[in-house]
């Protein structure tokens, strides 16, 4: 299949380097906020803003995770499609922009306790980060210059990496005020656009809008409109919606449960995310070396299988053994993350890789909402509840996922 936006650049190494050290600062502030949340609603002294109208802290919690990703679900819709049109650089520098301006608005509201305009600047904040997409689509953009699955390992290990670095700065700066996180997420941002403007040329079509409206080309360019025109990629959606609402399970929920089962404060939690995401970078980094052979699908479906039975037994287990669970589940989420994307964009790159890689970032973030409202009613049963949902998401997927596999035309490789 030949890559209907690819382009032939001069540097093509600088600008994969380029878009991961973005990636890395861009990522190392989305993460900052997730081992601090669940610490600032339920392990803080209670005030106006974790005990907002008399509710309970935990659905409190539950609706500050959702924000976020329901704002990323709305940008993810249009924002990679947008840039198949408006070209990937113009696209990347706006949604940074705007995303640095949320930060600031997030450190306001919580400096001023106001749980509502929290709310509102976490789901603004999430409709530019919508950008991951963006940078997944530049680097299918580079190939054939520069090996797609290999690209795309070395990308993730990169993102992985932000997931490390971001907790523990979260982490470790919540004692010296709640803002103070989201003030560092902004100031990161400030190197990506820095960098954008000095290495990364324009690359996606760049057709401009030719007197259509921006409106008009979100309508006609989101993401959803894929799936009315390939049924394999609907059936993949489907498939992926699965393993991605088993997935968030784990990752919304585990710091509570690391809160109320492993007695462990935001610095503790923030270790724990290290351990994980160190665990995802060198598993990535390997893959990247290794490549993904012949049967990327089968291979992605056993490291589901291997995240599905890990969550369940989570559910499960004692403090200690289950922080060690909580690490190693990064090996096979980490295989997985990059096999799939490398397939999708070797199988659909005819669609466009802004709009492919938008699709898989609404499939994510439409499981993070969804997990966020069901989870976080869960837990005030019990948490492990909604880990071992997320378990049972998975094997669900690992099912759907063999019978994809299994259809002819869905093994054929990208010429």
């Amino acid at each position: 299949m030949n890559d209907a936006h690819a382009v032939t650049v001069a540097h093509p190494k600088l600008i994969l380097l380029a878009v991961c050290l973005v990636a890395l600062m861009s990522t190392a502030g989305v993460a900052m906020p997730y081992p601090i949340l669940a610490p600032i609603f339920v392990d803080a002294p209670a005030d106006a803003f974790n005990h907002f109208a008399g509710l309970p802290p935990k659905l409190l919690l539950g609706l500050a995770l959702a924000a976020n990703p329901l704002g990323i679900l709305l940008g993810s819709t249009f924002i990679g499609a947008l840039s198949d049109r408006l070209g990937r650089r113009r696209i990347l520098l706006t949604t940074l922009t705007l995303t640095l301006l949320g930060y600031l608005l997030t450190a306001w509201a919580l400096d001023m306790r106001w749980y509502l305009l929290f709310v509102f600047s976490r789901f603004l904040t999430g409709v530019t980060e919508g950008n991951v997409a963006v940078a997944r689509a530049i680097v299918a953009d580079l190939h054939p210059q520069l090996d797609r699955a290999r690209s795309f390992a070395i990308l993730n290990a990169v993102l992985y990496m932000g997931w490390l670095v971001g907790p523990m700065i979260g982490g470790f700066t919540l004692p010296l005020g709640e803002p103070v996180p989201f003030l560092i997420g902004a100031f990161t941002l400030l190197p990506c656009l820095a960098i954008l403007l000095w290495v990364l040329p324009e690359t996606g079509a760049a057709e401009g809008l030719q007197g259509v409206s921006l409106l008009a080309v979100v309508r006609k360019q989101h993401a959803f409109s894929l799936l009315r025109q390939d049924k394999l990629l609907a059936a993949l959606f489907w498939m992926q919606l699965l393993f991605a609402l088993g997935v968030n399970a784990f990752y919304e929920f585990y710091p509570l449960w690391l809160v109320e089962f492993a007695r462990l404060d935001s610095t503790g939690i923030a270790w724990v995310t290290a351990g994980l995401c160190l665990l995802m970078t060198l598993s990535s980094a390997a893959l990247g070396k290794r490549g993904h052979g012949s049967e990327p699908l089968l291979l992605a479906r056993r490291n589901a299988l291997i995240v599905a039975l890990g969550l369940l037994l989570l559910a499960g287990l004692p403090a200690q053994p289950g922080v060690l669970l909580v690490m190693a589940l990064g090996l096979p989420l980490a295989i997985y993350n990059a096999l799939l994307p490398t397939w999708c964009a070797e199988q659909f790159a005819h669609h466009g890789q802004g709009a492919v890689m938008g699709l898989l970032s609404t499939v994510f973030c439409i499981s993070n909402v969804l997990v966020a409202l069901l989870g976080g009613a869960l837990t005030l049963l019990d948490t492990r509840l909604t880990i071992a949902l997320g378990g049972g998401m998975c094997l669900l997927a690992v099912w759907q996922l063999g019978k994809l596999a299994a259809r002819p035309h869905a093994v054929k490789q990208a010429s």
